[in-house]
């Protein structure tokens, strides 16, 4: 049990280092693509949208399937299909064409965002401590990948749509040759009481219905952490250039400031986890990320703006695990149904960060916009006690329900 148990935990990285490869490399080719089909800067903001919708259908779609069918199933399904799907932006000749391929894409991988959250969450129930972080580290490794990957196919001078079915392909076969190891699904057994059939761990209707506002908070928690994130996706570089002023190339490590310092602490964040407990992890994450936002807003000088930009990377890092992972723990029997709820209110707020602040602009000076993100921080800081009960993780390598 314990060598299929690591060959599970093994196979799960390699989804979550798919899935960062697969929508990186979509990433990394967006301004060939813009380029050939010939659309403008706003046009291409609109069709992202689709994708975003997209991937929020399909978080909808998997998890409760995921439930239904196993992990076993629907994550490789969902590779698969996320791997075929990225040749189609690659293809598309017009507005039209690459808005159906966006919208196909995005579903595919919101299907394989969230099974692959819901496997992680039953390897981590049968590990007895946290290791959810480190998948999620692992999905950033996927993105500096496809990076490495897109750099390498346009000095070799590929055409986009050749390089994207290409990986496309390599990541199908990775989806089928990983998917005898991971967890099977749960089986159902009969209550010999009822004559019922259940899935072991599942929660009666009662425990459902008082769990439903638990996995609510949660998601709001999760909208308010990624729209944090996504404000410092598209925002940390211009604000070293059209704040303080920054050359390009020195404001573009603004980013790479943040993305690693979220990598690295989503490295370390489990063993804190295991120690400390989830709920100490997002609000003493979330209350250094309000730091470090804040010495961003308010701070006028170059080495501030790092230093602020490093903080929110590493308070943020951990957050978003602890919630995908609670959201999952409180009904195992419906572990993909309740991350699905989670991750989409949380997508939803990945992809209106940089248009929340964009409108704040209007208002007010960059610096100051960022403001709301440190009362967003504050407040998850004050939501997190939504971790202290019902089913999560307790202090040490445990996990049951109680106090954390």
């Amino acid at each position: 049990m314990e060598r299929s148990l690591r060959a599970a935990r093994g196979a799960t990285y390699i989804y979550f280092v798919l899935c960062g490869t697969l929508m990186g490399i979509w990433v990394v080719h967006i301004p060939a693509i813009e380029d050939r089909v010939g659309i403008s800067h706003a046009t291409l903001g609109g069709l992202l949208v689709l994708l975003g919708l997209g991937a929020f259908i399909g978080m909808q779609v998997a998890g409760p399937l995921t439930d239904r069918l196993g992990s076993r199933i629907v994550v490789p399904a969902s590779g698969i299909l996320c791997g075929a799907a990225l040749a189609l932006p690659g293809l598309a000749q017009d507005p039209w064409t690459l808005a159906g391929a966006l919208l196909v894409f995005g579903f595919c991988n919101g299907c394989l965002d969230v099974s692959m959250n819901a496997h992680a969450v039953h390897v981590e129930k049968a590990y007895g401590r946290p290791v959810m972080s480190g998948f999620h580290a692992t999905f950033s490794v996927g993105g500096v990948l496809a990076s490495l990957v897109g750099a390498g196919a346009a000095s070799a001078g590929l055409n986009p749509a050749v390089g994207m079915a290409a990986t496309g392909a390599v990541g199908v076969v990775v989806a089928l040759a990983s998917a005898r190891a991971l967890l099977p699904a749960t089986p159902a057994v009969e209550d010999p009481g009822s004559g019922s059939v259940t899935e072991p761990g599942a929660a009666s209707a009662a425990e459902r219905r008082s769990s439903t506002g638990r996995v609510r908070l949660l998601a709001v928690l999760a909208l308010m952490i990624m729209l944090c994130e996504g404000a410092a996706n598209d925002w940390s570089a211009l604000h070293l250039k059209d704040v303080l002023g920054a050359p390009a190339g020195t404001a573009a490590f603004a980013y790479g400031t943040f993305a690693a310092a979220m990598t690295l602490g989503r490295l370390l964040a489990d063993r804190f986890v295991a120690r400390f407990g989830s709920m100490a992890i997002l609000r003493h994450g979330a209350a250094a990320a309000a730091v470090g936002i804040t010495l961003v807003a308010l701070g006028p000088w170059m080495w501030a703006a790092f230093t602020g930009w490093a903080l929110f990377g590493l308070g943020l890092s951990g957050c978003v695990p602890q919630l995908f992972s609670a959201a999952g723990h409180t009904d195992p029997a419906a572990a993909g149904a309740n991350v699905s709820r989670v991750a989409g209110l949380g997508y939803v707020g990945m992809l209106a960060g940089p248009a929340v602040i964009g409108w704040l602009t209007h208002l007010v000076a960059l610096n100051h916009a960022f403001v709301l993100l440190t009362l967003l921080c504050g407040t998850t800081a004050v939501g997190a006690r939504v971790l202290r009960t019902g089913a999560g993780r307790t202090r040490g390598s445990g996990m049951a329900a109680g106090s954390h």
